[in-house]
This record gives C-alpha cells, sequence and structure tokens, in this order.
C-alpha cells in the first residue's frame, strides 16, 4: 500500500489544473511582454484575466497581486524589498523564531546590511504573544512579520491581532501564508496584512510559481531586476502556464473548503488520537484545538531519531517528514522544535504527517498500523530505552 502523508511539503497535481495549463505551453505560447503580434497580445490578455481571478479568490485589488517563482522567492521580496525602501525611516524589523527559513536567513542577510531584527520567542505550542509584538515595536520598526499558520507544527498565529497593532502603529505588516492556503479561510481583508505570500505547490498547483500581495501604498523596492514584467516591480519573462495553474488551483482550493477542512480535520484527530493511544513516551507538538492547521500531525518520540522512522516508514510504502522539507538536508533539530521547548535529544525524534483532502480512512489506519512496531523496534535498539525499560 502506498500512502502519502507529507501535504505540507508539496501536493500532486491536480488534473484539472493540469488542463488549465496545457494551452499555454503549445497554443498560447507568446510572451506576453511581446504586444506588436498576436500571440503576444493573446498571452498578455490571459495574464490579465488570471491575475483579475486570483485577486477575486484573495479578496484584492486586481493590481495588488505579483506572481513570483515561489514562496522563498514572494517572502525574500517582501522582506528585503521593504526594507531597502524604507531604510530612511528605520531599520528594525520584527519576527518570530519560528518562521520558514526564507524569513529568517533572508532576515539573517539583512543583519548583515545594518538592520536590526528581533525574533520574537513563542510559547509551548508556538503561539506568537501580539503583546509580545507592541513591546518589540521601536520607532525605528518599519516591517513585521509573522507567519500565519506554521509548516512543522500547524500552529495558527493570531494574525488579524497583530495586524491591528501594525495598523495602529503605521507599520507595514507581512504575512507568510504559504501553508495557510486550502487549510483555512484567506481573505487579504480579514487578514489585515499588507503583504501576503503563498505558492501553488501547496494546495495542488504548479511547482514553480507563487503569489506575492502587496496592498497599494507599500514601499517596496525589486529583488529580481532586468525587465518591466509584473508593472515594472519583477523582472521575468511571464510564466503564463504556471499562472493559470496557480490560479485555477487556487480556485479549486476555496471550492467546498468547509468540507474539506471538515474531512481533513476528522483524519488528523484519528491519527493523533491513535498515536497518543498505543505508543508511549510520545509528545504532540503544536495546539490540539481550533488553533492548529486542519492537516497537519506533528509528534516527538523519544529515545529515537526521526531519520530513522521516515526510511523505515518508506520500507511499508508510507512517505512522511521530520519537518520542513526546505530544511531536509540538515542534521539540525528543527529550529520550531527547539523554540517550543525542546530540548534537542527529543527534538531529533520528530515526525510530521500532513493529510490531504483526499486522505482516506484506510489510509490512517494503515499507517496507524504500521507506525506502533516501527517506534519499538527502534526504541530497542537504543540504549537509552533499555535503561527506561529496566527502571520500570
Amino acid at each position: 500500500m502506498k500512502v502519502y502523508m507529507d501535504n505540507n511539503a508539496t501536493t500532486s497535481l491536480d488534473k484539472s489544473v493540469l488542463q488549465e495549463m496545457l494551452p499555454y505551453y503549445t497554443d498560447i505560447y507568446g510572451n506576453a511582454s511581446s504586444k506588436f503580434y498576436e500571440v503576444g497580445r493573446v498571452a498578455e490578455k490571459a495574464v490579465l484575466e488570471i491575475r483579475e481571478r486570483v485577486a477575486k479568490q484573495l479578496g484584492a485589488k486586481t493590481n495588488e497581486i505579483y506572481f513570483t517563482s515561489s514562496g522563498c522567492e514572494a517572502d525574500n521580496w517582501a522582506i528585503k524589498g521593504v526594507a531597502f525602501a524604507n531604510k530612511e525611516k528605520g531599520n528594525h524589523i520584527i519576527t518570530s523564531k519560528i518562521e520558514h527559513h526564507a524569513i529568517l536567513s533572508a532576515c539573517e542577510f539583512l543583519e548583515k546590511h545594518g538592520f536590526d531584527v528581533t525574533y520574537l520567542d513563542v510559547d509551548s505550542v508556538g503561539r506568537v504573544n501580539p503583546e509580545d509584538v507592541l513591546k518589540a515595536i521601536t520607532d525605528k520598526t518599519i516591517l513585521v512579520s509573522i507567519m500565519t499558520a506554521n509548516n512543522e507544527i500547524g500552529t495558527i498565529e493570531p494574525i488579524s491581532e497583530i495586524a491591528k497593532i501594525c495598523k495602529e502603529k503605521k507599520i507595514i505588516f507581512h504575512t507568510d501564508c504559504v501553508q495557510a492556503i486550502g487549510h483555512m479561510p484567506i481573505s487579504v481583508s480579514e487578514l489585515g496584512a499588507d503583504m501576503i505570500s503563498i505558492s501553488a505547490h501547496k494546495f495542488h498547483g504548479p511547482k514553480g510559481v507563487g503569489v506575492l500581495y502587496i496592498r497599494n501604498g507599500v514601499r517596496i523596492d525589486n529583488l529580481i531586476h532586468g525587465g518591466g514584467q509584473e508593472r515594472g516591480k519583477r523582472a521575468a519573462t511571464e510564466n503564463v502556464a504556471g499562472m493559470a495553474g496557480l490560479c485555477k488551483a487556487l480556485e479549486l482550493a476555496n471550492e467546498n473548503l468547509d468540507e474539506k477542512i471538515s474531512h481533513m480535520t476528522k483524519m488528523r484527530d484519528k491519527l493523533i488520537k491513535g498515536i497518543l493511544d498505543r505508543i508511549p513516551y510520545c509528545k504532540l507538538n503544536g495546539p490540539y484545538d481550533d488553533t492548529r492547521l486542519c492537516n497537519n500531525v506533528n509528534f516527538s518520540f523519544q529515545y529515537i531519531e526521526g531519520e530513522s522512522i521516515l526510511m523505515m516508514l518508506d520500507m511499508h510504502g508510507i512517505a512522511a517528514s521530520s519537518g520542513s522539507a526546505c530544511a531536509s538536508g540538515s542534521l539540525d533539530p528543527s529550529h520550531v522544535l527547539l523554540a517550543i521547548g525542546l530540548p534537542h535529544e527529543i527534538a531529533h525524534g520528530s515526525l510530521r504527517l500532513s493529510v490531504g483532502e483526499d486522505t482516506t480512512e484506510e489510509e490512517v489506519d494503515y499507517v496507524l498500523e504500521v507506525l506502533p512496531p516501527i517506534i519499538e523496534r527502534l526504541r530497542m535498539m537504543s540504549p537509552l530505552y533499555e535503561e527506561v525499560i529496566r527502571s520500570n
């Protein structure tokens, strides 16, 4: 049996999304910036229509939607673009310790260029306290960036409260929505953010395309130079097929969203309860209420390494992860798990299972059948676990 439980890393491309994309590889293949002949104008018209449709899905104005190559690019553009465009106003940025590496690495880059960054602590379930944001603001603060939902432990942050604080203080607020789309309703007006980042491959769209929503009036420098595309803000020949795929995937993600959330929540809760009931010495990371993403399950198992769990799950046809796919090559424990207070030895034994809208009860039952003996087998090879058994 093959079971895919890593939907927070990436999702399969919906077949109807692929069909939406195909004409832009074959029939409507023109460069959307080549306006002096018909095939180019047809591509340009398609981009205009796609941008309008994406804006509608996010509750934004059409001219506030900018296409990027990924969520990582959108995050980098938001952080670096605002910092350099507003450096005469101040050099202070606020973020949290559990952000995606696209945010954290961009902030570390800016620190080397004269900017000061405050990395906020989170509580034991990964939640940022809006009061901590308020206390961290100085007369030099120009940007706050807090993710909407954490990609590793599923914590949904109090974004609208933080956005309200930033608005009152006249500070630009960005939120990384990459993991949230398709798992919770997203509207720029309800979030209250000045900028949001999304990435198509997280909600059954193609890889290599994302969006940065930039509220009209936000001062931001270009990240990529070399052409006049995206209204002069982001150089690169328009990826019309990718844009079309993102648009269709976004529309499908928002279609019957309540039903999808209900199904994923049911699968998530069955996994969580099954693991807690069947496996001792484990800890659920993140909240266990309506402030957790509907599809996210993250556990730490004492006395074993997460990578060993993954390899043995793979032998049984189960795909999972130990955290962010963007940091999977690192031997260090998850920065998110360390930030919520887990010691290194427990953080190393983490497992993330992320269900999808197509995940079945049969697949969940299979994981719950396979996982406990894997954990037991790995623990029997652990000297630390032997001591626990002897002491009991």
